[in-house]
């Protein structure tokens, strides 16, 4: 297929977590809201004057610094973000937002505190820590709300004078959902028989909305879709059509060693993927925005802290629907090494879409730099291929 034209500028933004577009929203006195964790809910961080990047460490190399604090017991995510912050890599920020969606992020972000790797003396950076609900219910909802003003709305407005009225979230709101809806549209795309969008390149664009401010990133993400949409694509089948799903992937490299295997990554669940963090958030007029986000994002997420039998099960569920829709032939549960809350629900996700579903599915861990461990990687993706080849040669169909 043709390159896309803006492919290469995605890209770049990927190469370092202070990117341009961060520094250009700096020049234009906007404050920086930086959080670790999928359970913030993002619009929040958008507000008026402020907008919001979540941290990453992109091409990671030693841990050691950061192991010296955390131990190596302690998943790599939250040990290359602790490393990167103190070689100064997140400088930019102006507030950091941790959540207890895991205790290593808190530690995280607790250690970037107590070293002072992002404050720099400036007397109005907050270190903020929220308690995230174990439930999906009302209960949770109300949790949420608390901590979101407690921890986002209060300090935001008390610290950088930032507007955090109703009309002020329901433009955050509009803002996020456009960037949703073409992250969406683009991803739709990858129904086809013939996809005109790689999975690598897809990967791309979604982690750029993460860690770019939106407002400078959303043109060319219009010019990406229009482009798209118009793409022929190559005259080529895949081997296999995988659904990703597990925790975060920061390294673009895992998607890229996958297609090299011969096979297409159709749909993601993952976090900071394109479900469920760039699925649109609906607003009524009846009630408050700030209600209304808080209940999407306890509802609609599906991070394995939440520990009601109606989530623990429905997060099955929501996989087998992606996979149907996306008609998927088999799944590839990962997590990063050592994250404990994903390993626990890899273990159960993996067993239940294979016995109950009918999904072949492939179960691994994996480092936060895939280049540490591509030859052991590319030969279990590539044997995982060939058993589904073999499967669909011998008649096997998923329920």
């Amino acid at each position: 297929m043709r390159d896309l034209k803006h492919l290469g500028y995605f890209e770049d933004l990927l190469q370092t977590a202070n990117n341009e577009l961060i520094a250009k929203a700096k020049e234009e006195g906007k404050v920086c809201a930086a959080f670790l964790c999928e359970n913030i809910p993002e619009p929040l961080l958008n507000l008026g004057n402020a907008f919001g990047i979540r941290l990453f460490a992109p091409n990671t190399g030693s841990m050691d610094i950061a192991t010296y604090y955390m131990t190596s017991f302690l998943c790599e995510t939250s040990r290359a973000l602790l490393e990167r912050a103190i070689e100064g890599g997140y400088n930019f920020a102006d507030c950091l937002i941790t959540p207890d969606g895991c205790t290593m992020m808190n530690r995280c972000g607790e250690n970037m505190e107590l070293l002072h790797t992002m404050d720099g003396g400036d007397s109005k950076f907050f270190y903020e820590y929220m308690e995230i609900p174990l439930k999906a219910d009302d209960n949770g909802v109300e949790l949420m709300k608390v901590q979101c003003q407690n921890h986002i709305l209060t300090p935001l407005a008390e610290k950088y004078g930032i507007d955090t009225s109703d009309a002020a979230i329901r433009a955050a709101v509009k803002e996020h959902n456009e960037i949703c809806e073409i992250i969406q549209a683009i991803g739709r795309f990858r129904k086809d028989d013939k996809p005109r969008v790689t999975a690598y390149e897809f990967h791309v664009l979604t982690l750029a909305t993460y860690v770019a401010p939106k407002y400078l990133i959303v043109d060319k993400l219009r010019e990406t879709l229009e482009e798209i949409k118009t793409r022929t694509p190559d005259d080529k089948s895949y081997r296999a059509r995988l659904a990703l799903v597990g925790s975060e992937i920061d390294d673009s490299g895992v998607i890229k060693l996958i297609e090299e295997c011969g096979a297409y990554v159709c749909v993601d669940r993952y976090c900071f993927g394109s479900f469920p963090g760039r699925v649109p958030i609906e607003l009524n007029d009846e009630e408050d925005a700030f209600t209304q986000v808080c209940r999407h994002y306890v509802y609609m997420g599906q991070c394995p802290r939440t520990m009601n039998m109606e989530k623990v099960y429905g997060r099955k569920a929501y996989v087998n629907d992606l996979c149907k829709e996306y008609r998927a032939d088999g799944v590839i549960y990962q997590q990063v090494k050592f994250c404990d809350p994903w390993a626990y629900e890899r273990l159960l996700g993996s067993t239940m879409l294979r016995d109950d579903y009918g999904y072949p599915v492939l179960s691994i861990d994996r480092p936060y730099n895939i280049s540490a461990s591509v030859g052991q990687m590319r030969t279990r993706v590539q044997a995982f291929i060939e058993s589904i080849e073999i499967k669909n040669l011998q008649g096997g169909a998923k329920k």
